[in-house]
Parts: structure tokens; sequence; C-alpha cells
């Protein structure tokens, strides 16, 4: 019998996430409080229910992919959350990059009610979910992420197992504080290249074959020279993992110089209307800075 498989939020990792597990033979049933995110996944072959406890009654096996902890407290207590659900569901697979802390008191309530739940976070854009590239990290118990192995199989050809709950979120924080800060200095750097008056295209393709490599400049390069914004992981959400980051870093009496300016250029771009851009528009502001200096 083909295993069905529960999904909470269909937004753009939510979306890459159902499409992988439609050609993997599951079926999926989702939820979204967006109408036209819903209307698209019918076409995609999913078929969507009304709330998260509607979801959760009908599987084992429940996905969330959620912009941050407060709305995953939300889908499970609320009145209408996982919670709710009768009979409730086994396993629940959080993918949303979270606060840690807060991951590991969710999985604490869940456990007492008898649901293991697993912190897997995503490193890459809804792109790289979508070609089975991204990297999902896993925190929890190691017997239920084995359980869920085949799941993990289905969305991506990388997938660690990274330690207890709460990992998978410390991991995806580490994780997106080098990334994020590579995508900077790409958008930096390519700027001064323009200033200096280097043909970008050729100067992009030169950069990938020195020691300054890293693989933001082919994932979001040509967005950025194109100016191609069109989302595939925004802006505000990764404003959101920064101040993550600065508020762990803090507890852990350790200075970010690089974060807390990355954190000022991503709140001013968010200030310009660039928030629900794709993060590679972070080169915008770094244009605009050149602007006002001048």
């Amino acid at each position: 019998m083909t295993r069905q498989i529960g999904l909470i939020g269909i937004g753009l990792v939510g979306m890459a996430l159902a499409e992988s597990l439609l050609k993997a033979g599951f079926k999926v049933v989702g939820y979204d409080i967006d109408s036209e995110r819903c209307i698209e996944f019918e076409k995609l072959g999913g078929h969507t229910v009304t709330s998260p406890a509607k979801v959760a009654s009908r599987v084992e096996h429940l996905i969330l992919s959620l912009p941050d902890t407060k709305v995953v407290r939300q889908v499970i207590e609320g009145p209408n959350g996982v919670l709710k659900a009768e009979p409730l569901p086994k396993y629940i697979i959080d993918t949303t990059t979270g606060d840690p802390t807060e991951t590991m008191g969710i999985a604490e309530q869940l456990k007492q009610r008898g649901i293991d739940m697993l912190d897997a976070t995503i490193s890459g854009s809804s792109r790289q979910v979508r070609e089975k590239v991204a990297v999902f990290m896993v925190g929890g118990d190691k017997t239920t992420f084995e359980t869920c192995r085949d799941i993990f199989t289905a969305l991506s050809e990388k997938v660690f197992y990274v330690g207890p709950s709460g990992h998978g979120s410390k991991a995806k924080l580490a994780s997106n504080l080098i990334l994020g800060l590579n995508r900077l200095v790409l958008a930096e750097g390519l700027v001064f290249a323009e200033k200096l008056g280097l043909d970008l295209a050729a100067f992009l393709e030169l950069l990938k074959e020195t020691p300054a490599y890293s693989v933001v400049m082919d994932t979001k390069g040509e967005k950025m020279l194109k100016g191609d914004f069109t989302p595939q992981a925004r802006i505000r959400q990764h404003h959101k993992d920064v101040s993550l980051i600065l508020k762990y870093a803090e507890t852990a009496g350790q200075e970010l110089p690089l974060s807390n300016v990355h954190l000022d250029i991503l709140t001013k771009a968010i200030a310009a209307g660039d928030g629900d851009l794709d993060n590679s528009a972070v080169i915008k502001e770094i244009r605009r800075r050149d602007k006002i200096k001048r």
C-alpha cells in the first residue's frame, strides 16, 4: 500500500518537498493558510484538508515546513492544531529553522503525548530541495531517525544525523552563518569588480576557478548578474536566521562582528521593500550603499 505523508506548510520549500515525495510514490495530504498554495499543491497531485488537525489525523508521519518556531507552536497547540488530531501521528519531522531551545521544548512536549519529533533542518534553497541536493541536518532520537530514513531518502541525497533533539536546528544556524556571509561577500565582490570596469559574467566564471570559490557562486551568481530575484529563499527569512544566530552567540559569549554587519544589511534591505525577494537581492543593498556614499 502506498504510504501517506502529511505536510503542513506549502510555501517555497514545502512545495519542493511535496514534489519529491510525490515523485517517490508517496501520497501527500497537506495544509496551508494560503489557498493559492493549496490549489497549486492539488495540481501536483497532493490532497489538501482544512486544518493541521485534519492532516495529522490521517497520517503516521507528519512534515512541518514553517517560517519559525512561533508558527510551529501555533500549528501544534492551536484550536485546530496537531494535538487535536484523533488519532495523533507517531512521528513529526520539523524542517523549520527554529530556535533550538524552543525546538527541544516542543519535542519534549510531543514525547509526552507519544509523538517522536525530529528537527530536520535544510541547508539549501527550494530549487536545491527540488533537485534533491539540499543537505538535511537531523536532530533527535537516533532510532526514530532510522525509522524515518526512507522519507529522507526520498527528499535528498545528502542526509546527516547530527545528534539529539535541537542539534538539527543548531547545525542549521552555524551553517547559515557561513552560507549567508559567503553570499554577502559575493555580492560585495561583484559590485567592486563592476566598479573596476570588469566584465561581470567573465569575472564570475574566473572566480569559480580560484581559491575564492564557494557554491554560492553557482546558486546565486547568475541571479545577481541578471537581477533575477524571483525567490528561492527570501531575505526576510534569512534575517530571522541571522537574528537567531546573534542571539545564541550572545548567550555563548561570542562576538560575531561580520554577522552584525550582515544583520544591518538585511534589515535595510527589508526596509527598502526587498524582504520577499530572493536572498541574492542583498546585492541591491550593496549598490544602494554605494549611491548613498557618493
